[in-house]
């Protein structure tokens, strides 16, 4: 008979596939969200922070409202879905639709005044330029 080598943590291990990941996004927002999340993709050039948000099924830009507030970009807005199930046995029902909203952090400062938003085969993307302004500065030293 051939020896295992003593492992505490194989239990654990095996057992842990049986469980949620209670951290992962997908499995906490399909159990305790009514709203869907936004996936979003942040972005730094040396001249502007690019946020990419998938957002499938806008229809005109009145479906989306973007804001920035204290280096928050603030993303939100209703999804519309006209067909009707008459008639039809519905089995499952995935895409989302409804309202929804997302806080993204920006990495820097931003300048909000030259914001710009497209939207494209159900991905916005929206470039703020970063601030000008000097967040701090090198001072001289005189020696005598």
């Amino acid at each position: 008979m051939p020896l295992i080598p003593y492992d505490p943590f194989a239990i654990m291990r095996r057992d842990l596939g049986s469980f949620p990941r209670l951290f992962d996004d997908d499995w906490f927002d399909n159990h305790f969200s009514n709203m869907p999340r936004i996936r979003c993709d942040v972005r730094e050039t040396h001249d502007e922070v690019i946020v990419t948000a998938d957002i499938p099924g806008l229809e005109k830009k009145e479906d989306v409202t973007i804001t920035v507030h204290d280096n928050h970009l603030h993303l939100s807005g209703k999804i519309e879905r006209m067909d009707e199930q008459k008639d039809e046995n519905v089995h499952r029902m995935e895409r989302y639709f409804g309202q929804f909203s997302r806080t993204v952090p920006l990495p820097t400062a931003v300048d909000d005044t030259g914001a710009k938003a497209s939207y494209r085969n159900g991905v916005l993307e929206v470039r703020i330029p970063k601030s000008q302004r000097q967040t701090g500065r090198q001072i001289d030293v005189d020696f005598h």
